[in-house]
């Protein structure tokens, strides 16, 4: 049985799973395995995701061989190669994710025409169809409307993968280019007022560290990976070093570098420093229950009762169900701390600069473009410090003449 359980010193029961793979043998056993599941069910809903996980995979590398014999002919075959060339370059595995689930919205007519025929009008067409009828309900598979965002997103890894094609000489014009995908209307992040944050925070009870989790993640504005893998050897002099993220896919959870690649040290409020010594205590107590079994190794801050990753995706979806109960502003979600931290900061007159390096984005751009809003809103308070400015000084001009 693929399925099995385990108890630890502190009485605490946890299911896992773990299989061979086809042409496993004695010394070589190619085994796999996933644990950390709270219920006999999530163990096996698990292990039935990751054989088929696992099967798509080889069926990948039986296509990616082909390939190495005849250039891909038709969309499907491209996208195969371009996602398999995006793998061998160690892309993030939520990105090549992520572009495997994109493309299989895509119409099996349109998948199976040679490159050369594929025209804008095709692709326009494909685009309309999507935001009509693309996608399904996930319970019967209905037919449903696809937002304006999906279909460019997708529009997007296509023309990705047919400017790979004129790179490797397949075809000489990419017919993305010129096809007509929608645009989606600009939407601005929500951000909570402080009463409304707190109130998040304190009404946060599981898992055990959610509610000190928000609290840094409001008072930093670090995503949410970033906050995850956060280390106790990461807290130096008041400060968070950021140098990774743990990002979570259908197959594994991983650490990984940040978003643009550049560790950056930001200060922790004083406030929050006292709490997440409160916090290290409380886990500390942990750490003698389970005894050996606690994985001291990881040295996370934020981490299940027995120091294993706690799941990016989980936390994500229990707080958006939190919010949702406490009757937040609509679309609240875990990310809205981070656009409130931002657009606090904002409005209290911090420099974009500042701003911008404590959210770790690649550029000041960036954040004015994000964040365009929140420094619009600041437009009335330049006018009047511009009229205060001339009033002062036209006053002492005139009390230099007199």
């Amino acid at each position: 049985m693929p399925v099995h359980k385990r108890t630890y010193q502190s009485r605490k029961t946890v299911w896992f799973y773990e299989f061979n793979l086809p042409g496993a043998t004695r010394q070589d056993r190619l085994r796999v395995s996933g644990s950390g599941f709270a219920t006999k069910k999530e163990a096996e809903d698990a292990e039935v995701a990751r054989r088929i996980e696992e099967q798509q995979k080889r069926d990948l590398a039986k296509a990616g061989a082909s390939v190495v014999t005849a250039p891909p002919k038709t969309l499907a075959m491209l996208l195969v190669e371009f996602i398999t060339q995006h793998a061998e370059e160690k892309l993030a595995p939520k990105t090549i994710e992520r572009y495997r689930e994109q493309v299989k919205y895509l119409h099996p007519d349109l998948m199976q025409m040679p490159l050369p025929e594929i025209t804008p009008l095709h692709l326009s067409r494909e685009w309309n169809r999507m935001l009509k009828s693309g996608g399904h309900t996930r319970r019967d598979k209905t037919p449903r409307p696809m937002s304006a965002k999906t279909v460019r997103n997708i529009a997007g890894v296509v023309s990705s993968a047919f400017g790979r094609a004129i790179k490797w000489g397949l075809i000489a014009r990419n017919p993305v280019s010129n096809s007509e995908p929608p645009v989606p209307k600009k939407h601005y992040g929500i951000a909570l007022t402080p009463a409304q944050q707190d109130l998040l925070i304190k009404s946060a009870t599981s898992p055990w560290c959610l509610s000190m989790f928000l609290e840094m993640s409001a008072a930093t504005g670090a995503r949410r990976g970033e906050v995850l893998a956060l280390r106790w050897s990461d807290i130096q002099d008041g400060r968070a070093i950021i140098a990774r993220s743990l990002t979570q896919t259908r197959q594994v959870l991983e650490f990984k570098g940040t978003k643009n690649e550049r560790p950056r040290r930001i200060s922790i409020p004083p406030g929050t420093l006292v709490a997440i010594e409160a916090h290290r205590k409380r886990q500390n107590e942990f750490r003698q229950q389970f005894g050996s079994d606690y994985r001291t190794d990881l040295d996370l801050i934020f981490a299940n009762l027995d120091g294993s990753p706690l799941k990016p995706d989980s936390i994500s979806a229990t707080v958006s169900l939190l919010s949702r109960r406490l009757k937040l502003p609509k679309g609240a979600s875990l990310h809205t701390l981070r656009h409130s931290h931002t657009s606090h900061l904002l409005a209290d007159g911090v420099d974009l600069a500042t701003v911008s390096e404590r959210l770790g984005h690649s550029s000041v751009r960036v954040t004015a473009e994000i964040y365009s809003h929140a420094l619009r809103g600041r437009d009335d308070d330049a006018a009047r410090r511009w009229e205060e400015f001339q009033g002062r000084n036209s006053r002492e001009e005139r009390r230099g003449v007199q």
